[in-house]
């Protein structure tokens, strides 16, 4: 563990990479997205693979505009590794849109990131992905 940053400006900052991957994802702003990934971020997403760089990261988020409301629920993040310029990190994810009678669980999964410190930001250097498909 590093002594440059401490635990909590680096949780903060892995919280707040989350948080605007999850909110522009859920919003449809696809640069906005991309923007939370380094230029040779990482997203490895169920049933679509491994999308590498700006290019095809833009190129798949951009056909995945929400055309209705939807929301990621990102909860119980654990900080697992950390270091003042790097961190390895674990997520809970929920993701509901509306349904009949309301609010549906479409699906839950798993992030496991890895974030690392651009400048002012922390930008994901890899987002993996693990869905359970509810039935």
């Amino acid at each position: 563990m590093s002594t440059a940053a401490g635990y909590a400006e680096v949780a903060e900052g892995v919280r707040a990479a989350i948080a605007a991957y999850t909110q522009a994802l859920d919003d449809g702003r696809t640069d906005d997205v991309i923007a939370t990934f380094l230029p040779e971020g990482v997203s490895v997403i169920p049933g679509f693979g491994t999308l590498t760089g700006h290019d095809e990261l833009r190129a798949a988020y951009a056909k995945w505009v929400p055309r209705r409301p939807q929301r990621h629920l990102v909860l119980n993040t654990l900080i697992t590794q950390w270091t003042a310029d790097e961190a390895h990190a674990v997520s809970d994810m929920v993701f509901i849109q509306p349904g009949d009678g309301g609010w549906k669980v479409v699906l839950v999964g798993r992030y496991r990131d890895v974030v690392r410190r651009d400048g002012d930001a922390w930008r994901f250097a890899e987002r993996v992905a693990e869905f359970v498909t509810l039935g």
